[in-house]
Parts: structure tokens; C-alpha cells; sequence
């Protein structure tokens, strides 16, 4: 019989002190509830109750027997409760794994939001630019940022997509050309990420359908778009960049687009999450939050997400849970802010971030923290851009 439901049948026997009444309240027969005492003492090797024609009493090891199933009863009730709560109210320390910059440009502003309406969720935070395994390092979800997404590991959705750009100062332009077609960027100094990041060589295509692939031939490499950017707004070339991390900087004149007839692959950025039936509250809430908080941009409003195509473009389809993978809470003050946390030195700026997008600065947008640095490093190059040579 069952060991659990015994135990429970015991317990009501003795706090009614009889057989009879115990059967009426479980709603069992009496000799349901006499099979289970009956089956108890016989598995225990001793007699839990003494019985007469008019009382009923505990023995010695009944006593003991009582009190410490009725504690392990309550353990197991309250244990039962926590886990359903769990599933069903988001609560709870809820690891999330993304690209460096769709973190620090896209991550944090749907972070400070999702933590304002769930503030018993501690989100723990990892920006890496490297092939992930979620299921080994324990990631509850991911963001996947690929031209193609096979997996039969994962569930995927996808959230937005994209394309890049190609830019310049204006005072780059001025001393080197503005060139006018894909194969003159050979001429260029160019901006880039490594080939194990895409950046090897670059499709475009061509307003009647027609494909060109340019490989650049003198080229600086960073493998973090950031690094790429500041290259650029100094001046030291042409760089190929998500076009979220430049649009500010087109828009106020420091960058120019280049061009712009010309389309690059675009890429889908998708939210993975291990394949399971039930997903704690957490992660169903953070994944139905992003979801939502993409649905109401109009198109193109989050170019943002789209950082990944020169990556895309030559990678094959990844299984973001294997080896080739490339995923690719709280007041506004903040208390747990070291609880957020970001490999390495990116730490500091992710945080930053964080705290640009609400805390005691609520009305600022999540990039104007780094209006300052921008405009320091724009006043840079174009001191370069008057220098005599």
C-alpha cells in the first residue's frame, strides 16, 4: 500500500482516536483505514496502537512514530507548495546567456522592464561572444542570433532580424573616397570581425538580384562590433557594423552609410530555451517578456538585434545546445545590482547600461550614459581630420 498515504491515515486515526471517525473524515471505509494501520505495523515491525472495545491510545513507538511523520508529512506539504508556487509565480535566480553587444544595446533595456514587473526574479546575466552549451553551463535561456537555426534540442522563437552597414567618417571619406561599389572597398582600409566571426568575406547584393561577394584585403580585426565602432568614429576606416550600434551616429553626421543600395544578409534572433514540458514561471514569463516587448516595435525600430549577420553569413546551422552553439529584478534604486553579472571586464559597462536604463535616472534611454564617451571620441577624430599630415 501507499507508504505516504498510510502514514496520513495514522495520523488521523490517532488525532480522532478512532477507526471509525478517521474513515468518515479521509472518506474511506473502515476497513480501508483498518488495512493501513494493519499494513503500517506489519512494515515497522511494531505496534503503533492499542486497542480495547472502548479507547484506542498510541504505544511507545506510536508516540514517536506520530510525531516524526507528522513532521515529514508537513516538509512534503510545504515542499509540494514551494514547487508549485514556483511554476506558477516567477521567483528565483534565472541565468540568461547572449551576444556582448545585443547585451549591452538590447538586453538591458527589456532586463530593467522584465524586473520591474517581476522584482522576485534575480536575473544572472553572461555576455560572451564564444559557442555556448546551455544544458552543461546551466543557462535557462539563450539568445541565438543566425542566419539559419536547426535544433531538435531546443525550442526556438524567434523575436526579430536584420541586416548590417557598411560606414565612414566623413573626414575618412574626404582623404580616402567614398566608394561607390562593393569591390572598391578593396581600396579601403576596412573595419572587421575575424573570419571565425563572419568577417572573412561579405555577400552583397546588388539592386537587379545579382550577388557580390568581396573579400576585404587590408583590414584592422576586433572581435567585439564595439571596438569596431570607436575605429571608426576615429577615422581609421570603413567599418561593416550592426546597423543598431551606428544609427545615432548616422543620424548626428559623425558616421556616413555607404553603399546604401547595396543589401547584406540579414539574420533572425531567436530566444532558445532547453525543450521541456514544464518551464518554471520564470523562464516562461522572461520568454513571453521579450516576445511581447519586440511585438510592439514597428519594423526596423531594433536593428539591434540583427548583430550577428556577419557572423551568420558564414557559419553553418548550429544546435545552439551542442558543441557548435553561438548564442549567438528588483526597485528602481537597484539593491541587487551586483547580482547582475557579465563575463570579465564587461561587467562595469553592462551594468552601466543597466542603470541608464531606469534606478534614479528613469527618464534616461539605455545608450545616453554614453553620449559623453561618443562625443569625446567624435571630437578626437575630427581633431585627427584637421591635423596636417
Amino acid at each position: 500500500m501507499d507508504r505516504l498515504q498510510s502514514m496520513r491515515v495514522f495520523i488521523k486515526v490517532a488525532e480522532l482516536g478512532s477507526f471509525c471517525k478517521a474513515a468518515i473524515a479521509l472518506e474511506m471505509g473502515n476497513s480501508v483505514v483498518t488495512r493501513h494501520i494493519a499494513e503500517l505495523e506489519r512494515s515497522l515491525g511494531a505496534r503503533l496502537l492499542n486497542r480495547t472495545t472502548r479507547s484506542l491510545s498510541l504505544t511507545e513507538s506510536g508516540q514517536v512514530y506520530l510525531e516524526r511523520a507528522t513532521q515529514i508529512l508537513d516538509d512534503l506539504d510545504e515542499l509540494e507548495h514551494s514547487l508549485v508556487a514556483r511554476n506558477h509565480e516567477p521567483v528565483g535566480t534565472l541565468r540568461i546567456v547572449a551576444p556582448v553587444v545585443f547585451g549591452l544595446n538590447n538586453l538591458a533595456p527589456a532586463l530593467h522592464a522584465y524586473a520591474q514587473r517581476y522584482p522576485r526574479v534575480v536575473p544572472n546575466v553572461t555576455l560572451v561572444d564564444r559557442e555556448v552549451n546551455m544544458v552543461e553551463e546551466g543557462f535557462d535561456v539563450g539568445i541565438v542570433i543566425a542566419e539559419r537555426v536547426r535544433s531538435a534540442s531546443v525550442v526556438m522563437r524567434r523575436l526579430t532580424s536584420g541586416c548590417i552597414a557598411v560606414c565612414a567618417t566623413p573626414g575618412y571619406l574626404e582623404r580616402h573616397g567614398v566608394p561607390q561599389r562593393p569591390e572598391q572597398l578593396l581600396e579601403h582600409q576596412c573595419l572587421s570581425l575575424p573570419a571565425d566571426q563572419g568577417g572573412d568575406a561579405y555577400i552583397f547584393t546588388a539592386p537587379g538580384g545579382e550577388a557580390v561577394r568581396v573579400r576585404p584585403t587590408n583590414v584592422a580585426f576586433a572581435n567585439n562590433a564595439e571596438m569596431l565602432r570607436q575605429l571608426a568614429l576615429l577615422g581609421h576606416g570603413i567599418a561593416i557594423l550592426p546597423s543598431y550600434l551606428i544609427e545615432r551616429d548616422i543620424a548626428s553626421g559623425r558616421l556616413v552609410s555607404l553603399l546604401p543600395e547595396y543589401q547584406l544578409p540579414c539574420v533572425d534572433v531567436h530566444i532558445a530555451y532547453p525543450s521541456r514540458h514544464y518551464l518554471p514561471a520564470k523562464v516562461r514569463t522572461f520568454i513571453d517578456h521579450l516576445i511581447e516587448q519586440f511585438a510592439l516595435q514597428p519594423a526596423g525600430a531594433y536593428p539591434a538585434l540583427r548583430v550577428a549577420a556577419m557572423q551568420a553569413q558564414a557559419t553553418p546551422p548550429r544546435d545552439p545546445l551542442g558543441s557548435h552553439a553561438r548564442p549567438e529584478a528588483g526597485p528602481p534604486s537597484w539593491p541587487r545590482l551586483t547580482s547582475w553579472r557579465a563575463d570579465g571586464e564587461l561587467s562595469h559597462s553592462f551594468a552601466e547600461t543597466l542603470a541608464g536604463c531606469g534606478g534614479t535616472d528613469d527618464h534616461l534611454r539605455p545608450t545616453d550614459r554614453t553620449e559623453k564617451i561618443d562625443a569625446h571620441w567624435a571630437a578626437e577624430a575630427d581633431r585627427e581630420a584637421d591635423t596636417p599630415a
